[in-house]
């Protein structure tokens, strides 16, 4: 990265390093950061409530410990913006619900709590849709986030007011949420990093997906970290690792060390027939993947689990689908109901699995642990998979329709919309970890992820790979946008 950058669009290391140097106050890089958020509002829209005088507050706290040598966080004075559907004591929390747009949670998420302890500068929340449910951000309380890379296009979702805060430089570091890929699709289709955590190594504590939130956790669900380097989002998936409130007493997680990058047993799963894979997208993954073979890399490009692809529509997407039906209000319900035997296959899936009784869920969730099982014998041969993110790159905004309603023209002809997730819920129903990082961008200039997939609790190792891939694809790139 060149020496003039903006600190702002540096990594969140970087800004560390320069906060422990006294080469800036926390004061002062929280105000760079806001008068990058304000710069860019009208345009990007994407960091949508703030509170930045409790924030200028937390900040010149943090400035004064410095100065007194007293011991500050590993996030100390990093500001950043959350993903609204994570609750934040004192700031607006809505979840993208017009019901909930005036709710003040009196208590943070136990992620926020985490990132605050870590002495982290929480100044603003960013844009996501209505209960983190689509693959966009926009909603009815504060509009649509655009993608800094083309401003027709969105960011992605759920996480999307995230992934283009980062990519702009509005925060240093994002908290995102992901159950069908909305840490994952975001990071793809904005150009930054992001890692979807082996299920249940970070608490959902506080996570806003109905109106009753709070009581439970979500199946599939997960909590994890978005920045602009692998570096920034191992260092705060350090900060995130933790338990629910009720387990803190007795949990404790020690994640197994990374397989070092250059040793790891790589195979790469790149296309399927089942949801088959943009020609501008595959480009950019089989230029990614010859890059790491002609680095020393072996990699076998037929590894396959002993299950198919296809599954994930028969398995994977219901049990989503399930895992999100407390959102649904009671006249979405009832309308889904009538169309358990529709025509439209998609709807019918939708529909069967929002409604489904309990005794069905269990059996679909025992599928899921035989898949569990075909992923564990699958990394015993292996101990990372490359995979595609999506199969098209950032897309045009769509405003109507829904997930399972809209098609997407490519230039393969029109797709199903819904299809957008069929290869993040491909590993994230059945709680493998995944970490995501830019492989390159389309000859149309659209950024294009890589999702680095490893055995459930092998974190670590797909952190490693991720940078080791950043390392040869030369990662993050600032979109003009922010330089201009």
């Amino acid at each position: 990265m060149a020496p003039h950058t903006p600190l702002t669009l540096r990594p969140a290391v970087d800004q560390l390093d320069a906060l422990n140097r006294r080469e800036i106050s926390a004061v002062e890089l929280l105000d760079e950061h806001v008068d990058v958020r304000n710069r860019l509002h009208d345009s990007i829209n994407a960091v949508v409530s703030v509170d930045i005088d409790a924030a200028r507050v937390a900040a010149r706290d943090i400035d004064n410990r410095r100065a007194a040598g007293e011991p500050v966080g590993p996030l100390a004075g990093l500001p950043m913006s959350i993903k609204d559907a994570l609750a934040t004591e004192g700031l607006r929390t809505t979840g993208g619900a017009i019901e909930l747009a005036d709710q003040v949670p009196t208590a943070d998420a136990a992620t926020v709590s985490a990132v605050r302890r870590a002495d982290a500068v929480v100044y603003g929340k960013s844009n996501l849709p209505r209960w983190s449910g689509d693959i966009q951000a926009s909603n009815d309380i504060f509009g649509t986030t655009n993608n800094p890379w083309d401003l027709t296009r969105g960011p992605g979702g759920s996480s999307g007011g995230a992934a283009a805060a980062l990519a702009t430089g509005m925060t240093s570091v994002e908290i995102g949420t992901d159950i069908g890929g909305s840490i994952r699709l975001p990071a793809h289709f904005s150009g930054v990093c992001g890692h979807k955590p082996s299920f249940g190594i970070v608490a959902q504590d506080g996570y806003v997906d109905h109106l009753s939130w709070g009581a439970a956790n979500a199946d599939v669900n997960v909590v994890g970290p978005m920045g602009r380097t692998v570096a920034d989002v191992s260092l705060l998936l350090d900060v995130l690792t933790g338990p629910s409130h009720d387990l803190s007493p007795a949990w404790q997680l020690t994640l197994p060390a990374a397989v070092p990058a250059e040793q790891a047993r790589v195979g790469a799963w790149l296309d399927d027939p089942a949801c088959p894979i943009t020609p501008e997208v595959a480009a950019v993954i089989d230029a990614a993947v010859a890059a790491l073979e002609a680095d020393g890399c072996v990699v076998d490009r037929a590894a396959r689990p002993a299950h198919d692809f296809a599954d994930v529509y028969r398995i994977g997407m219901p049990l989503v689908s399930a895992a999100v039906s407390p959102g649904r209000t009671d006249e979405e319900f009832a309308g889904l109901l009538a169309r358990i035997d529709d025509g439209d296959e998609m709807l019918a899936m939708r529909a069967g699995a929002t409604t489904m009784r309990h005794r069905d869920w269990l059996l679909l969730a025992e599928e899921r642990t035989a898949r569990r099982r075909s992923w564990a014998d699958f990394f015993t041969r292996y101990d990372i998979l490359l995979a595609p993110v999506a199969f098209t790159a950032a897309f045009e905004h769509q405003t109507q329709g829904n997930l399972y309603t809209r098609t997407l023209p490519t230039s393969m002809g029109d797709r199903a919309y819904a299809d957008l997730i069929a290869w993040t819920t491909q590993f994230g129903y059945v709680y493998l970890p995944a970490t995501v990082v830019p492989a390159g961008w389309t000859p149309d200039g659209l950024p294009v992820g890589i999702q680095i997939v490893g055995q459930y609790l092998g974190d670590r190792t797909c952190l490693a790979m991720a940078a080791r891939l950043e390392n040869l694809l030369g990662g993050y790139r600032i979109p003009p946008i922010a330089l201009a």
